[in-house]
């Protein structure tokens, strides 16, 4: 918990930048919820698991998660999915809901708010400025 906040603390990341990532409430429970049906009271959340049903190593590997989310988006009929679609699906809905640019750029870690810009596809839009909402009046 930081701020009252649920959060995956410390996580380091690409080029060993540490950032601490915010965990949605709908996400902790989700969370909590699988740790009380797998009975799981220390070690990792989601386990490796062998085709002969025995937990061995240290927790399942990105590999292995990106193999879940291609065998999900199969299912779904969605073709040609990436691994970064996620992260530039989930910057994108955090800035149609409102989300500021910087705080986008300190979820996703990225180091320079012009990446996190490309990732949103942000374009200038002069006829909506908005600097015309200000709520000042011509004298």
């Amino acid at each position: 918990m930081r701020e009252d906040h649920c959060v995956i603390a410390d996580l380091v990341g690409k080029g060993k930048h540490i950032r601490t990532v915010p965990v949605p409430l709908w996400a902790k429970r989700a969370v909590d919820e699988w740790i009380g049906a797998a009975a799981i009271a220390d070690g990792a959340i989601f386990p490796r698991v062998s085709r002969l049903d025995k937990i061995w190593g240290d927790g399942i590997t990105p590999k292995a998660i990106w193999h879940v989310v291609r065998a999900a988006a199969k299912r779904a009929d969605i073709k040609n999915l990436a691994p970064h679609d996620s992260r530039r699906t989930c910057a994108r809905l955090c800035h149609l809901a409102g989300g500021e640019l910087e705080q986008i750029q300190f979820l996703l870690g990225h180091a320079s708010v012009q990446t996190t810009e490309r990732y949103l596809g942000c374009k200038q839009r002069l006829s909506q400025a908005v600097n015309d909402n200000l709520g000042l009046k011509d004298a």
